[in-house]
């Protein structure tokens, strides 16, 4: 006798098995995600917080930015912005793959794994490499002295979560896409390059004209790096920003979430 879809069990927590199955297909590219988690940190220090660190202190002398090396100014806004470049690719390119290139969550959809399920277990899958990606950067900054003060570890928390909030709402956003052709043009030119210019990741926000202030008050990845900032070498925010920081970014993570489950419910049943 056949079973309908409806009369099929519906597994406690199904996100977890299409997690399995995220890991199991990075696991493929082990070594290339790890060496990219090195490379890319080990990159950007070299040439950014000593090559020009060391002009920026040439120039303003030995108390940097904000009170410290430009090396420790940096270096929460790089984590964080690890973060959100990883959660991002491991959540829009495996649902490009799902909904258009392979089709592979059709065929998810045809067990009992709803599109709640698979919209979980993807945006798992992506936290998943974010938190390794996180620390190894994190210790690779520690090694580099860039993070050696004693409550500078909730750095790697405060990153995870932004690469969260911003992996959920590209998650959703993901999910509406049916055309691809202009999608990481759009991505790449007007939401990524913006939001690492324009968050104070090189440079304090207030040194931008206010208009360009604007697209630092909507990033995460500007919160993550004032609250990093705070945990790493006490720059100075008050408590209801440190409020406003966290909030900002868990309501994305909320709503984010929210909108992707229901429209991969949606696509996925039509």
């Amino acid at each position: 006798m056949s079973v309908t879809r409806s009369e099929r069990k519906v597994p406690k927590f199904g996100a977890r098995y299409i997690l399995e199955a995220r890991i199991r297909g990075m696991m493929k590219f082990f070594w290339v995600i790890v060496a990219v988690a090195i490379l890319n940190p080990l990159l950007y220090l070299i040439s950014i917080g000593l090559g020009v660190g060391t002009l920026i202190s040439n120039n303003i002398g030995p108390q940097g930015i904000d009170g410290v090396s430009y090396l420790t100014f940096i270096a929460p806004a790089l984590l964080a912005s690890s973060a959100i470049q990883g959660a991002m690719d491991e959540v829009v390119f495996p649902t490009m793959d799902g909904f258009k290139w392979g089709k592979v969550f059709f065929g998810m959809n045809s067990t009992p794994q709803t599109g709640a399920d698979i919209a979980g277990g993807v945006f798992l899958g992506a936290m998943v490499r974010t938190v390794l990606s996180v620390g190894v950067y994190s210790v690779i900054l520690y090694l580099f002295g860039a993070m050696d003060s004693p409550h500078s570890y909730l750095a790697v928390p405060i990153a995870i979560f932004a690469g969260a909030s911003f992996g959920a709402v590209m998650l959703a956003f993901a999910s509406y896409v049916h055309n691809e052709d202009m999608f990481f043009t759009i991505v790449g030119r007007f939401i990524v390059g913006p939001m690492f210019l324009f968050s104070g990741t090189f440079y304090p926000l207030d040194t931008l004209p206010i208009a360009l202030q604007f697209f630092g008050w909507i990033s995460p990845l500007w919160h993550a790096t004032e609250l990093g900032r705070y945990a790493t070498y006490g720059h100075s925010i008050s408590g209801a920003m440190i409020g406003v920081h966290i909030l900002f970014m868990a309501v994305m993570l909320v709503v984010g979430l929210k909108i992707a489950f229901r429209q991969f419910q949606k696509r996925l049943t039509k």
